[in-house]
């Protein structure tokens, strides 16, 4: 069986999918981008005010789910420029304990989702 996990703490789906899913142990977040849940404006004056909001928006789906980034066991972070990595890669570290912090991959591609500079997913365990 699997749970569906959604939030208005977190921008609501623009198309045919939900924000989590929780299947057996394993949450699933699809994709978020910096997307203010409120006004569903982007935020994205900065590199790191745009990544800041893609974490944000992930920590309210895992605290939708009762987990936080300690139950991350992977992410995948998909960025239209290598040449920002380092400034997305000093926000998204402030969310993890260096120690403990997930597998990842990061990906540079052509476009993404409104054109934005980046979206992350994760799957953590309960």
């Amino acid at each position: 069986m699997k749970k569906i996990i959604n939030t208005s703490k977190a921008p609501a789906p623009i198309g045919p999918y939900n924000q989590a899913i929780l299947t057996g142990n394993t949450l699933y977040t699809s994709g978020q981008i910096a997307l203010h849940p409120e006004t569903m404006e982007l935020i994205n004056d900065t590199i790191e005010a745009e990544t800041k909001q893609v974490m944000e928006n992930l920590k309210a789906v895992l605290a939708e789910a009762g987990l936080t980034f300690e139950n991350v066991v992977k992410t995948s972070i998909f960025i239209s420029d290598m040449n920002n990595f380092s400034r997305i890669n000093e926000v998204y570290g402030k969310y993890f304990d260096e120690a403990t912090a997930p597998a990842r991959e990061t990906v540079e591609v052509a476009n993404l989702p409104k054109y934005v500079n980046v979206e992350i997913s994760m799957i953590a365990i309960v």
